[in-house]
């Protein structure tokens, strides 16, 4: 079923279950913004996101090229500015399809299906080597750019799956490659090669760290 949510275009790509600080400043998503507060249950102050592919989060531009597949979040935090400017946190709920964005009101809205998630059993192996070499990737970044996670990581092989996809600084296509999966497992598989390629390339560039060589051609988010 189809679903109207307004829409806050990024050029990142945010999961379910992770939290996000956003620093909100165009008269639109100000809007978006005051509209989700005059919803008086704090659980259905919902909104969208998807990733920009081509363009800019300020201006017209930022929506002429958008990904379809995006994050269903919940206005969690907001701190008003002095300058009419929002400091917001938001948590991903869960995944949605974007049919079709809506920009001629105050803020832009989405035609969306909400994708349900996909129960499935993870084997164990496919979990503990995801464990396995995030565990090698983080000791190496350590040294290099500071610990990508706080904290220990999660046991719940899907949360694990989003945990790992968000902490692991990846180009956009890739880290949009993960949000498409189609569930844990195949999601685990395929950040657990990802980190194994990031790993191969840390070695091969000794004179400077892979992932700053990375930065000069990614947006890390």
């Amino acid at each position: 079923m189809t679903d109207q949510l307004p829409m806050f275009p990024l050029n990142a790509v945010l999961y379910p279950g992770v939290s996000v600080p956003l620093h909100v400043f165009e008269d639109r998503y100000r809007a978006l913004v005051h509209h989700l507060l005059r919803t008086e249950d704090p659980s259905q102050r919902l909104f969208g996101s998807v990733a920009i592919r081509e363009g800019y989060e300020v201006g017209d531009h930022g929506t002429q090229s958008l990904y379809r597949i995006g994050v269903r979040l919940q206005l969690t935090e907001v701190e008003a500015r002095a300058d009419g400017s929002f400091d917001v946190v938001a948590v991903g709920r869960d995944r949605i399809q974007l049919d079709r964005l809506l920009t001629t009101g105050d803020y832009p809205v989405g035609e969306v299906t909400v994708l349900p998630s996909r129960a499935t059993e993870v084997p164990e192996e496919v979990v503990e080597q995801a464990r396995a070499t995030f565990t090698a990737y983080r000791h190496v970044l350590r040294s290099i750019a500071g610990d990508p996670l706080q904290g220990d990581l999660p046991k719940d092989p899907t949360y694990l799956s989003w945990t790992l996809a968000a902490c692991t600084p990846l180009p956009m296509g890739e880290r949009q490659q993960l949000l498409e999966a189609n569930d844990a497992a195949e999601r685990l598989v395929l950040v657990t090669d990802l980190l194994r390629a990031e790993l191969r390339t840390i070695n091969v560039i000794t004179s400077l760290p892979a992932t700053e060589v990375a930065r000069t051609r990614w947006s890390p988010n």
